[in-house]
């Protein structure tokens, strides 16, 4: 009797793009810590970095799982949700970019703030497109805590990134056995 066909696993790709997140989000906390005048506009590069990322995640989920026809029509609309969705991230960002020109909010909060919706954004993402984004959002928002709380919270952080991904990493290795 033969085993039937499993679906490919999505584990490569959204495993090597949780790796990315998580390292692009140690850069973004170190530079948080260390210089928070330039955390700004990093977090708001990073809009559309995790944009992009998400979007690719998703369109490889939709292909493997509501398009294998190759019709399209899941996939148009999951890109149409995410754009609306990363775009709104985007709006509140340049609207705290309003707050502080208009010295309402200082670049330091700000970028907290960004940080914060960058967390948000990416964890209700992976609702939609899977766990990993949950999990990278969960940890953004840790990581928005424990700059505002902690004195040296770099290496926290670094290891609760290395526990991640090794646990990931350990998960997707035990499913493929």
């Amino acid at each position: 009797m033969t085993k039937p066909a499993l679906k490919k696993s999505a584990a490569p790709v959204e495993e090597i793009i949780l790796i990315i997140m998580v390292i692009f989000c140690l850069l973004g906390i170190a530079v948080t810590d260390f210089s928070p005048q330039d955390a700004f506009m990093y977090w708001m590069a990073m809009i559309f970095v995790f944009g992009f990322a998400a979007m690719i995640a998703g369109w490889h989920n939709a292909k493997r799982h509501y398009d294998p026809n190759g019709e399209g029509n899941e996939v148009k609309e999951l890109f149409k949700l995410q754009s609306l969705h990363w775009l709104g991230a985007l709006v509140a960002v340049l609207c705290l970019f309003s707050f502080v020109e208009a010295g309402h909010m200082t670049q330091e909060a700000t970028g907290l703030m960004v940080l914060l919706i960058l967390a948000l954004t990416t964890f209700l993402d992976g609702i939609r497109i899977g766990w990993r984004f949950s999990l990278t959002g969960i940890y953004l928002a840790a990581a928005t805590v424990a700059a505002n709380l902690l004195e040296s919270f770099m290496p926290w952080m670094f290891a609760l990134a290395v526990m991640i991904i090794a646990i990931t990493v350990y998960r997707e290795q035990r499913k493929q056995l």
